[in-house]
């Protein structure tokens, strides 16, 4: 990672020289979307095959919390609590908590985007439905969460971002970084590039039916289609393994597990030439008590350069995990034969 983000940096001074600002940032300014998800603008344009186009770089990158705040019983901000949680951040940014003995820190502010506002919607939080924006979690999930997040010492329960394998289904969710996202269309297909772990997520949207159930994977199987001026994409087939969100963007739904039973139903909608408007319903009876949706505004910034997210190819850290953890159970277990 280091190396990445040396370039990262070169390359974000060389931007800011050129056009001033690096990645642009969502701004508020309605108390809803600018127009409902499917109205789409004609000024997008359309793609040779006559459908939306949404090629380009996108960003998602927000302060706005995933689930809603205890303290908040609206459902959207007013321009002035919007404005006084923007300036909140940026103070905190500026004047960091001091650090406690023995803590050493989190990700060098070089490494990390900063600047975020709240969504464009003025929305509370990123849960939309149900009304309250909680994650309708079971009790059951919850206590598989805990153990998971407890038990990082094994590659069983360790997280499938942590090994570098995928961030899971919510590879399109916000996290605290890396929040670049590359569209591209061919007539048939809908290709979307993460920079997040370097994902391309290759979507037919030429009519062919979902795989075999009997065949299953851990991001399952997607199959898109339009409806009118909207993507759907319809992904089922998983195999019930990893987490469904890895980062802690997500607050308590990191860690909680997929089961073969998850489907998923995501819409994007073009509002107009730089906004995109994407939407997840998630259900899955065996972790949820009930279908759940999340709504994330999308800003077009074809400035934003995404590079290379070197995960494996440079990382030691599973590795040293696992064998810390064996030499200590070892030594646990030599010490009770040898008090």
């Amino acid at each position: 990672m280091t190396a990445r983000w040396s370039v990262r940096l070169l390359a974000g001074f060389a931007s800011l020289i050129a056009v001033g600002m690096g990645a642009s940032s969502v701004t508020a300014g309605q108390t809803r979307p600018a127009a409902r998800p499917g109205s789409t603008s004609s000024s997008a344009g359309l793609t040779p095959d006559g459908h939306p186009d949404m090629q380009g770089t996108w960003i998602n990158g927000t302060l706005t919390p995933f689930e809603r705040p205890a303290n908040q019983t609206k459902a959207f901000l007013t321009e002035e609590e919007a404005a006084a949680l923007e300036r909140q951040a940026a103070e905190r940014r500026a004047n960091p908590a001091p650090r406690r003995a023995g803590d050493v820190g989190s990700d060098n502010e070089a490494f990390v985007d900063t600047g975020y506002k709240v969504t464009s919607t003025r929305q509370t939080s990123l849960v939309v439905e149900p009304a309250d924006g909680k994650i309708p979690l079971r009790a059951e999930a919850e206590k598989q969460r805990d153990f998971n997040l407890k038990n990082v010492d094994t590659f069983e329960t360790m997280s499938p971002w942590d090994r570098c394998i995928t961030r899971g289904p919510t590879a399109l969710f916000p996290a605290n970084y890396n929040n670049g996202y590359q569209i591209v269309q061919t007539p048939g297909y809908v290709t979307i590039v993460s920079e997040m772990i370097h994902e391309a997520r290759v979507i037919p949207t030429d009519g062919r039916p979902h795989l075999p159930t009997t065949v299953r994977s851990m991001n399952g199987d997607s199959r898109g289609h339009w409806e009118g001026q909207t993507l759907v994409v319809d992904t089922t087939n998983f195999s019930g393994d990893g987490w469904f969100s890895t980062h802690s963007g997500s607050g308590r739904l990191r860690g909680v597990p997929i089961s073969p039973s998850l489907h998923l139903v995501e819409r994007f909608s073009l509002i107009d030439a730089k906004t995109l408007v994407y939407e997840m319903t998630i259900e899955d009876p065996n972790v949820y008590t009930q279908p759940w949706k999340v709504q994330v505004p999308f800003a077009r910034d074809d400035t934003y350069q995404m590079f290379e997210y070197a995960c494996h190819e440079g990382n030691q850290a599973i590795g040293n995990v696992l064998r810390g953890a064996r030499r200590e159970e070892h030594d646990a277990a030599a010490s009770s034969t040898n008090p």
